[in-house]
């Protein structure tokens, strides 16, 4: 084995004790929560390594760095989602690999979003961020929309050909009244999930947790951790 992949695997199998602690804590069962890897800034290389050590979801955050990575890691069986803010002129490329955009906060990328799955004639999975830090249905610092707007926003990604409503996504707030509060955020988001799933039953997927975190977000019911510097290393932009 590879040092690298020796490295990996031991990071990996850290995370995945963290998970299986979290969910015991909890009383839930392990395979209810999802690692996604978040191999942002990492070459494709490690994408290939993680895909050897049986990791099957894995997220990018920009377009640019992401296209040219999924297309050279074309011949996994992984599952792509792509979880950074999102511009419209970046949707078609998105569309292309992305299996499920985890960063819809607005009704004019929905559409957007509609007309490139419908181009590709495939189905793309849509989460909604929730702005935890926002009021109503403004958007917040870190993207999202707001509380009040998931309502409006969840009937536009039902109705959109092309989309499928898979649930919820936030980012602990960095600021406002969850401020240093992961759980008490993350229960919310569940909050909002419940009322969500009332009209959208299938909409049950909840993305929540990242490396610092995860452990909060398993306790409050997150269906999805999306961890990547517990796993990769300290990201190369910033050693």
């Amino acid at each position: 084995m590879t040092d690298r992949k020796a490295e990996l695997a031991a990071n990996l199998g850290r995370v995945t004790e963290r998970i299986s602690a979290a969910c015991a804590e909890a009383g839930r069962k392990r395979e209810e929560v999802t690692l996604i890897v978040v191999t942002k800034t990492y070459p494709a290389s490690d994408v290939r390594l993680l895909a050897e050590l049986g990791v099957r979801h894995v997220a990018e955050n920009r377009d640019q760095e992401a296209a040219p990575k999924a297309a050279e890691c074309a011949d996994l069986p992984l599952i792509w989602h792509f979880v950074g803010q999102l511009q419209t002129n970046k949707v078609r490329s998105v569309s292309s690999y992305a299996d499920v955009v985890q960063s819809v906060d607005r009704k004019r990328l929905v559409d957007a979003l509609s007309r490139a799955a419908v181009g590709a004639a495939r189905e793309m999975g849509v989460l909604i961020q929730v702005a935890l830090d926002a009021d109503s249905d403004e958007r917040g610092a870190r993207g999202g929309v707001g509380p009040g707007g998931v309502e409006r926003l969840a009937e536009s990604v039902a109705e959109a050909e092309g989309l499928r409503l898979d649930g919820l996504m936030t980012v602990a707030p960095l600021t406002g009244p969850y401020e240093g509060r992961p759980r008490a955020a993350f229960d919310r988001l569940m909050e909002i999930s419940s009322r969500l799933r009332v009209a959208h039953p299938a909409a049950n997927m909840v993305s929540a947790g990242m490396s610092s975190d995860l452990e909060e977000a398993v306790a409050a019911g997150a269906t999805h951790v999306r961890v990547g510097t517990a796993v990769l290393g300290v990201r190369p932009s910033l050693r």
